[in-house]
């Protein structure tokens, strides 16, 4: 008895642990999901200015480039966009600053978005699953870079339509070493290999059919890579049940925003949000999912 008493507070520790963590880092994807599309598209200004330079240099304003040089994930420091009035590190507490502000900004009282702390209380809640999941081990810690990294993703995707390489391809290589030193996935090194590989080309199959027939682009190739890194967790065996189960809910999402919130049917919908959800479902509950889908079809 007593040591199941130890056992539980042990692991009512560590999901505390995780779930603290979670918010933490919560705070810091907000700043990333905001930023890191700005910096791309800053960088990529860039580049189109030194090309531009490098062929006709009267017609670039070397201070128009300089000015792309002092933004990244750490400065500025975020401030109130409506004020420019600088966030104060107590009033960046994770989901309690929201509360105690009343969800305004502290000088000007424009309304802050429900969003922020909405995303904290998800990568909270999301770590302490993984906490429960898998324990105190480095898988943990992996798992958790994952899930970061998908819950990022997806928002990034929501507001873009855009898979950062940034994102997609460390998760791939996470992916593949997790299984290289065998850190309890059950996943062989064949099996993630082949994963990535499969998952990449499935999707890049598809998109050239689909274009091929329609003459429109189905998807972006951030999505081939999402589900090569997913394939690279999971191996190749679990890729059918993810692009299965993210299409379903694809679908039905799709149908229901234009159906209740008048959605214009010409407006492409991003895909990587349903792939990173149905990736994360099948990494932690698969295993029951096989279950369950067994004992219904085949008891």
């Amino acid at each position: 008895m007593e040591s199941l008493l130890i056992l539980a507070e042990y692991q009512i520790a560590l999901i505390s642990t995780a779930v603290i963590l979670g918010l933490v880092v919560g705070s810091f994807l907000n700043v990333v999901i905001y930023r890191l599309p700005v910096m791309m598209q800053r960088e990529w200004s860039l580049q189109c200015q030194e090309l531009l330079a490098s062929e006709n240099p009267e017609s670039i304003d070397s201070a128009s480039a300089a000015q792309y040089t002092a933004f990244n994930l750490v400065t500025p420091n975020s401030r109130c966009p409506h004020c420019e009035n600088a966030i104060k590190p107590w009033h960046n507490i994770p989901v309690i600053s929201f509360l105690l502000l009343g969800g305004k900004c502290a000088k000007c009282s424009t309304p802050i978005s429900l969003r922020y702390p909405v995303i904290e209380l998800v990568t909270g809640v999301l770590s302490g699953l993984v906490a429960y999941k898998f324990g105190a081990t480095w898988l943990t810690l992996c798992v958790l870079v994952l899930t970061w990294s998908l819950i990022t993703m997806t928002m990034i995707d929501f507001d873009h339509q855009l898979l950062p390489d940034s994102l997609t391809l460390p998760m791939l290589w996470l992916g593949l070493l997790v299984n290289t030193i065998d850190l309890g996935l059950g996943v062989t090194l064949q099996d993630a290999v082949i994963g990535a590989m499969a998952g990449y080309l499935f999707l890049w199959l598809f998109y050239w059919i689909f274009k091929l027939l329609t003459g429109k682009e189905g998807m972006g190739y951030g999505d081939f890579k999402l589900l090569a890194a997913l394939g690279a967790w999971m191996g190749w065996q679990n890729l059918l049940p993810v692009i299965i189960l993210s299409s379903l809910v694809g679908a039905v999402w799709g149908s229901a925003m234009i159906l209740f919130m008048g959605r214009d049917k010409s407006i492409p919908m991003p895909f990587g949000p349903f792939l990173a959800g149905a990736g994360f479902i099948m990494l932690i509950w698969g295993t029951e999912l096989y279950t369950l889908y067994n004992n219904m079809f085949y008891a």
